[in-house]
């Protein structure tokens, strides 16, 4: 249906659900790029405002991607929870702003309602938010997850150590973890980018990880960050896999694009759970998305980035993943212009993921061509640790030598932590200062001119 708003003796026409959404959204460049945004700062004010008064409910009977043609819409609409809804489901999403940023948004009326809220849900409130806004609600979301820590806790902030290298070095990729250990990082994963397909490479680079990590008894999960078809032949071939990685969108056609059905992720999720690699829990998958995906792909039908962004947190959610992280500024400046956008995109993907119950962390990063630099970085890096994230990135020296791009550091973390007062996982915390590498309240240490872990760096031809 057509909706109308006046605004400055102006009429502002909105055809249908999608076009409302789109024209609601902050400016960014993937949505200029793509036709959808507003043309004028007046014309997305009339939109909000006219989203602001939209029953909840339209969003349960008018899909903005056909049921009949998309398996994500399908997983969103037959998931639904129609109980958990009950409480909100007289409200607008205006009402629904107004309920989140009041007193009775706890975190358990919040972790009660998440599966009540379908993804345009979320991301129509959030074009709604100020960036406080999405800051506050989001601190109120507690999303815990385990494998062999506890991540996602109040107060705690976990850190992928990701060491990656340009040749799938064992020496090159050994001596940044052994750097981002010495500085705490590393509890959400060791997590490797390879620069290369070959399945011996990727089976070589976990057995390091799974050799570093039992020898030395890390209470953390190792990942090779491979596509899942290659995740489930090195599982058959015996090698140990603790986290099953993937890219996902929120379209079936841009999964496709990433060569993946919800059907192969089920059969993924199963082989991983089956080699019971988990100590306190047993989420065994690890999702990365970022805004611009479904656009890149010509998957986005017509919707804008931030609400196609959103439904690939509907994806996530329905495999109890242990770690879920927006790689914001990866795509580039086509869908994310300037270190303002980047800003505000990975607060809203902050918020949309923790309001719908998925444990959200960040790449707090840009490409060297964005019109962003490290200044922008430690803004968004600072307020999200303010808004409860429940990871980052550790890159050495910030800078992926693998993938060439810019992201944040062992020591950009350290510097959180001590800014806010955030604490390693509970389980981390207490290895690292069994091992020498923390003290009281968790500080770092200085690093001592040998150390155990020394030995596996030696060790390697």
């Amino acid at each position: 249906m057509p909706w109308t708003q006046t605004l400055a003796g102006r009429r502002h026409r909105f055809d249908d659900l999608k076009t409302l959404l789109a024209r609601a959204t902050p400016l960014r460049s993937g949505d200029a790029l793509a036709g959808l945004a507003a043309e004028t700062a007046a014309e997305r004010i009339a939109a909000q405002l006219t989203l602001a008064e939209l029953p909840l409910k339209t969003f349960l009977s008018e899909a903005l991607v056909p049921y009949e043609a998309d398996e994500v819409t399908r997983l969103i609409i037959d998931s639904h929870d129609a109980a958990a809804f009950a409480p909100v489901a007289h409200l607008t999403v205006g009402d629904l702003r107004n309920w989140l940023l009041g007193p009775a948004a706890t975190p358990a009326a919040l972790r009660a309602l998440a599966p009540g809220l379908t993804p345009e849900m979320a991301a129509a409130v959030s074009k709604l938010m100020r960036l406080q806004d999405l800051m506050l609600v989001a601190s109120k979301c507690q999303v815990t997850t385990a494998l062999r820590n506890t991540i996602g806790l109040p107060g705690h902030l976990a850190v992928r150590l990701q060491p990656n290298h340009p040749t799938d070095d064992l020496r090159g990729v050994a001596a940044s973890v052994l750097d981002g250990l010495m500085y705490g990082c590393g509890d959400a994963v060791i997590g490797i980018n390879p620069a290369s397909d070959s399945l011996r490479v990727i089976a070589d680079l976990l057995r390091l990880l799974d050799d570093l990590i039992q020898r030395h008894a890390i209470p953390t999960q190792g990942c090779v960050l491979t596509h899942v078809t290659n995740t489930l032949r090195l599982i058959d071939d015996g090698v140990p896999v603790d986290l099953v990685f993937q890219s996902i969108a929120g379209s079936e056609q841009a999964n496709a694009g990433f060569g993946i059905t919800l059907d192969l992720l089920r059969q993924a999720r199963q082989a991983a759970l089956s080699l019971q690699r988990g100590t306190v829990g047993d989420n065994v998958m690890y999702f990365e998305t970022g805004q611009g995906s479904a656009l890149s792909a010509g998957a986005h039908h017509g919707v804008d980035q931030q609400t196609m962004e959103a439904r690939a947190y509907g994806v996530a959610r329905s495999f109890s993943p242990l770690l879920t992280n927006t790689v914001v500024g990866f795509i580039g400046p086509e869908y994310l212009f300037d270190g303002k956008q980047i800003i505000r995109a990975g607060l809203e993907d902050h918020f949309c993921g923790k309001l719908l119950g998925v444990p959200m962390g960040c790449d707090i990063c840009y490409t060297n061509h964005a019109e962003a630099d490290s200044d922008d970085m430690d803004a968004l890096m600072t307020l999200l640790g303010a808004a409860g994230v429940n990871f980052i990135m550790g890159v050495p020296g910030a800078d992926d030598i693998m993938l060439n791009y810019q992201s944040t550091s062992f020591h950009d973390a350290a510097v959180l932590r001590d800014l806010l007062g955030l604490r390693r996982t509970p389980e981390f915390e207490a290895w690292l200062a069994r091992s020498g590498i923390t003290g009281e309240g968790g500080r770092l240490l200085p690093a001592p001119a040998r150390h155990a872990l020394l030995a596996d760096l030696s060790g390697l031809r």
